[in-house]
């Protein structure tokens, strides 16, 4: 009960972090500039990065060798699985990405601003299980720095998702809605995080022979995301030193995080 109480908070505080991005809907009439647009998105891809191989693959390799096992295996395995449930997601669930003409996935007759929303909310899903997992992980060990690691991650994950909650509310926005419901939608998009968190830890305690399967496999469905969809937003069809310099800060701020609190 302390472990979902603890991923609860955890991924509480990266969906508030989320919603208070999505706060910037008040103070901006027009787009974010886009410099800085390709800044925070690099940020967030960086940050993604640096926690799947920190937080995720390493502990997940440790603890597959800790058991007895082959490292690589569950690390490369859950990593794949990741992968192939995040393409699953895109394949099967309508959903737009801001900027983008057309929709991806089968064709729905759902409103723009709603497969807006769900192409935020696809994403947010994987970062939840990282943040629940974490604290799973640091339960089953009753390691201090391990729990401290936790809420790293945690942080991390929240401070990119405040230019990812800005990301998704400034395109409901121009989509016509108010800016209070462009708001309320954007906020929700990282209710998911809370769910899968603590869908996470619950797994994870009843099934513990497979944490490192589960760990790689968050990572490899974050990693999706940034290769994917981040870091090509991130530098807009053309060469960026600034979507690139947000990448590296947002890894090193991650790395830092994860190193100097773990």
């Amino acid at each position: 009960m302390q472990t979902l109480l603890w991923a609860a908070g955890g991924t509480g505080f990266t969906f508030f972090m989320t919603a208070l991005g999505a706060a910037v809907v008040f103070f901006f009439k027009e787009r974010i500039n886009s410099n800085i647009q390709r800044i925070f998105l690099g940020f967030a891809a960086g940050v993604m990065i640096a926690a799947s191989v920190w937080s995720l693959l390493i502990p997940a390799i440790e603890e597959a060798e800790s058991a007895g096992q082959i490292g690589w295996i569950p690390a490369a395995g859950g990593f794949l699985l990741g992968i192939g449930f995040l393409m699953l997601l895109d394949y099967i669930l309508p959903h737009l990405h801001p900027d983008a003409a057309e929709p991806e996935g089968p064709s729905s007759p759902w409103k723009r601003t709603t497969l807006l929303v769900l192409a935020v909310t696809l994403h947010n899903i994987p970062e939840g299980m990282a943040v629940g997992l974490s604290f799973a992980l640091a339960a089953q060990h009753s390691d201090p720095a391990m729990h401290t690691a936790a809420m790293a991650l945690a942080i991390g994950i929240g401070i990119q998702n405040f230019p990812e909650g800005a990301a998704i509310s400034l395109p409901l926005r121009q989509e016509g809605l108010s800016r209070g419901r462009a708001f309320l939608y954007g906020g929700l998009s990282g209710i998911v995080e809370p769910i899968f968190g603590v869908l996470a830890v619950v797994i994870a305690g009843g099934i513990q022979p497979l944490m490192p399967w589960l760990l790689s496999f968050a990572a490899g469905a974050m990693m999706y995301v940034v290769v994917e969809e981040l870091i090509p937003e991130a530098h807009l069809g053309e060469h960026s030193n600034i979507g690139t310099l947000g990448v590296m800060g947002g890894f090193l701020v991650m790395m830092i995080l994860d190193v100097a609190l773990g």
